[in-house]
């Protein structure tokens, strides 16, 4: 049977969202460039687009509601169903793998017990495998709600999922404090963060991910010397790993996967690297 025509939002929602519709549309010379940040305004309405949501955008915008779809269903950036206030994405692209990434999402899936893209019970927790991060420098990453966790092991990682779900405070390696996931898709509609200090806490690169800018702008980078895994310049071992489960003491600055290693776990215990001889025989 076909599905029938979306209920609409109740009035005074439909007219709070009329208004910041409004706003966001008049930030563009074709009202239709504004679908990406409807999607998100009405994303931070429900916790995820629903068909409620993409027939507010198509008739706000004179689109239909199956090209709102299609855009929609696109981006992974847009959930298609209800999600946890803390969307838990674990980086399992190449260089995040090599270095544990695809320990850290094993790891987590059997603490919280669930699988990709599912939610626990409580509704705090949203796990889901990604693709690049773009912060190779600092694999494996984690990102909650599109903040950055680097440098994880699979102890830390199940550590930070234990405090999103008891609400104790969770700070981010780089970039703004941690809201919930309808608070982020509100700022990703473009509109002011209303927290203090949340757009001077800022989340740039560190400096390994600089190196190549300074270089083509004609800067002189200084040579480095990257040593061994938990090993100092003289050669020494590092202190034992502190109570966090984070590894060794970074170097000072921000740490980077090449100048301040962590203690990661194999990326797949049970396809170990190495050489292959014929067909898959190591």
């Amino acid at each position: 049977m076909p599905e029938l025509p979306a209920p609409d939002y109740p009035a005074d929602v439909r007219a709070r969202l009329d208004a910041d519709a409004r706003e966001v549309i008049a930030r563009y010379p074709d009202a239709r460039s504004a679908l990406l940040p409807l999607l998100h305004l009405v994303q931070s309405e429900e916790g995820h687009v629903t068909r409620t949501g993409v027939r507010f955008c198509a008739e706000t915008l004179g689109l239909t509601t199956a090209e709102v779809t299609a855009v929609a269903t696109f981006y992974t950036m847009y959930r298609r169903g209800p999600g946890g206030d803390y969307q838990v994405g674990v980086c399992t692209n190449t260089l995040c793998a090599v270095m544990g990434g695809d320990a850290i999402f094993e790891e987590l899936k059997a603490h919280l017990g669930v699988g990709n893209q599912e939610t626990t019970d409580d509704g705090k927790v949203t796990l889901e495998h990604i693709e690049c991060n773009a912060a190779c420098d600092f694999a494996p990453v984690v990102m909650v709600n599109w903040e950055f966790f680097d440098n994880q092991t699979p102890r830390s990682a199940r550590r930070l999922v234990d405090d999103l779900r008891a609400g104790r405070p969770v700070t981010p390696t780089r970039g703004a404090p941690l809201c919930t996931f309808k608070e982020t898709a509100r700022i990703l509609a473009g509109f002011p963060d209303p927290r203090p200090g949340a757009v001077e806490a800022g989340g740039g690169a560190g400096p390994a991910s600089l190196v190549g800018l300074k270089l083509a702008k004609g800067e002189a980078v200084p040579p480095r010397v990257v040593h061994p895994r938990g090993r100092t310049a003289d050669g020494d071992r590092r202190g034992p790993a502190p109570a966090t489960g984070r590894g060794p003491d970074p170097a000072p600055g921000h740490p980077s996967s090449h100048d301040a290693p962590q203690q990661t776990s194999a990326s797949d215990p049970d396809h170990p690297a190495g050489p292959v001889g014929e067909e898959g025989k190591g």
